[in-house]
C-alpha cells in the first residue's frame, strides 16, 4: 500500500508544479488572449488553474498526512542484536599487563633553543 501512496504522491506533486508554472504571476493564467465567447477564455483558465491548484494543494498535503501516520504505526520497535555479546563472555579473558609506568619528564636542553632565533 505504501509504494502505491507513495506513487500517487510523486504524480500530485509533478501535476501540482505543472499547474503552477502554468499560470501567470499577475493572474492572467495560461496567458491565453482571445474573444470572451470561446471555450477557454483567459478568466475561465485562470479560474480552472486556481482551482486546481487548490485541489492538488489539499490533496498532496492530505496524502503526506495519511503516509505520516503509516509510516509511524507500522514501524517496527529497534531491536537489539546479542548475539555478540554471548560471545564475548564466553571467550577468554585478555592478561593483565603491568601498571603502566609514569612517563619521564624529558631533559631539557639549556644550550640550544627548540626554535632559532633571529639574528
Amino acid at each position: 500500500m505504501f509504494p502505491f501512496l507513495m506513487i500517487v504522491h510523486a504524480l500530485i506533486a509533478i501535476s501540482l508544479i505543472g499547474v503552477i508554472l502554468m499560470q501567470r504571476s499577475e493572474g492572467g493564467g495560461l496567458g491565453v488572449g482571445g474573444s470572451s465567447s470561446g471555450f477557454m477564455t483567459a478568466r475561465g483558465a485562470a479560474d480552472f488553474l486556481t482551482r486546481a491548484t487548490a485541489i492538488l494543494g489539499g490533496a498532496f498535503i492530505v496524502l503526506s498526512i495519511i503516509m505520516a501516520a503509516i509510516a509511524g504505526v507500522t514501524r517496527k520497535p529497534p531491536t537489539i542484536d546479542a548475539s555478540l555479546a554471548n560471545s564475548v563472555q564466553t571467550s577468554q579473558p585478555a592478561e593483565r599487563s603491568p601498571q603502566p609506568q609514569p612517563a619521564q619528564q624529558p631533559q631539557s636542553n639549556d644550550q640550544q633553543p627548540a626554535v632559532p632565533l633571529a639574528q
